[in-house]
């Protein structure tokens, strides 16, 4: 990945997917018009040259089908020759968009390429689409799909992550998510996102709360026991519920853009991609795929934690971010410094691309060197990316 580097990548607030949320009644190739206009504005025109748009998305239906990356390069008013299509690789599908992003300029396909993700889930719910496959009874046990949230809990408990640390995961997250607000640098790459006149829609990360205490956290019941009939057989035996509401990441609304690009004399990039991985997973064992995808990642990098300046690692529910800082030897300081997933919000499609710019936001605040992003996704899907300031 030495040729490939990240140009610039801009995010939206992170809006509440309900009716009155912050972003809920503007469409979804609108919020990618405005990262897009954004992205093009600090780059003096150069996102426009881009050679094709890759959109990550989960919810591929209503207000998000028909393609929604060619509905947003439409929208946004780019070039009719550029190329634009839209993948979906559940919560990591923007990470894995910029990693495509990032091989096309490597070998040449592309000159530069834009890639990031959007996920409106205030119009379009989570397993909207209905597949076969979250209620399939013919697939074999293993292969059954099983709710995050219950793959969350049993893997809480097959770890031995008890509800004391999930909950100082989740107080850590609100708390740091909240201090960050007060320090512009950890949000440079943060677009405020404008209503249809002109008035501002949302500015902040609409779903961080930070009147949360230890004792609020104590305070709650376990969430998702309710979920699990369904999916017994799936389950495979009785699950022990130890997650509640606050160790899930909010749904929310939300978009990313990145311009992967080679390096050129024209405009300063603000990191070069080191190396970029993406690890299947034991669908068994779902969540754990990103620590494949890190590990695989760090080692193209010939690189350990203890090299990397800042981590941003997906709170895909809080076993996976108490498990990382339980069994890996990294600095806690080191990992979301402006608080994760639990704190801010959760839009699947652009995740990963909201988690890199939040990354670059953080290593340039900070004066760090080197960074990594992790993200997780049910089924056993994981993808990682090393980065390097330029």
């Amino acid at each position: 990945m030495s040729s490939a580097y990240l140009i610039d990548a801009v995010r939206s607030p992170r809006g509440k997917a309900r009716a009155d949320g912050g972003l809920a009644q503007l469409a979804p190739q609108e919020l990618v018009r405005q990262l897009f206009a954004g992205l093009d504005g600090r780059l003096d025109g150069v996102a426009r040259n881009a050679e094709a748009l890759l959109l990550g998305c989960v919810g591929q239906i209503g207000a998000q089908g028909g393609n929604i990356a060619l509905v947003s390069k439409l929208h946004s008013g780019l070039p009719d020759a550029t190329a634009a299509y839209t993948l979906n690789n559940y919560c990591v599908s923007s990470l894995t968009a910029i990693g495509q992003a990032a091989s096309m300029v490597a070998t040449r396909q592309a000159q530069s390429v834009l890639a990031g993700g959007v996920e409106m889930m205030s119009r379009v719910p989570f397993m909207a689409d209905k597949a076969d496959y979250y209620s399939d009874p013919t697939m074999p046990a293993r292969s059954r799909y099983i709710p995050v949230a219950l793959a969350a809990d049993r893997l809480a408990e097959d770890e031995k992550i008890d509800r004391a640390m999930l909950d100082a995961r989740a107080l850590e997250s609100q708390q740091r998510a909240a201090a960050a607000e007060a320090n512009k640098a950890f949000t440079r790459s943060r677009i405020a996102i404008t209503r249809n006149d002109g008035e501002i829609a949302l500015a902040a990360d609409e779903c961080v709360r930070p009147q949360t205490t230890a004792a609020s956290l104590a305070a709650m019941q376990p969430a998702f026991a309710e979920l699990a009939a369904p999916y017994k057989d799936a389950l495979g035996r009785t699950v022990d519920h130890r997650h509640t509401i606050a160790h899930a990441p909010p749904v929310c609304d939300g978009a990313s853009l990145a311009l992967v690009g080679p390096m050129n004399g024209s405009t300063r990039p603000r990191a070069r991609i080191v190396s970029y991985a993406e690890c299947g997973g034991d669908p068994y064992a779902s969540l754990l795929a990103g620590f494949g995808a890190m590990d695989r990642a760090l080692a193209q990098a010939g690189m350990k934690l203890s090299d990397v300046d800042c981590i941003e690692f997906m709170e895909a529910f809080a076993v996976t971010i108490a498990k990382f800082l339980r069994d890996r030897d990294v600095d806690p300081e080191r990992v979301n410094v402006t608080g994760g997933h639990l704190a801010k919000g959760h839009p699947m499609g652009a995740s990963g691309g909201i988690l890199l710019s939040t990354l670059l936001d953080a290593l340039e605040a900070r004066g760090g060197a080197t960074g990594l992003v992790v993200a997780s996704g049910a089924t056993g899907i994981g993808a990682a990316m090393v980065v390097e300031r330029v």
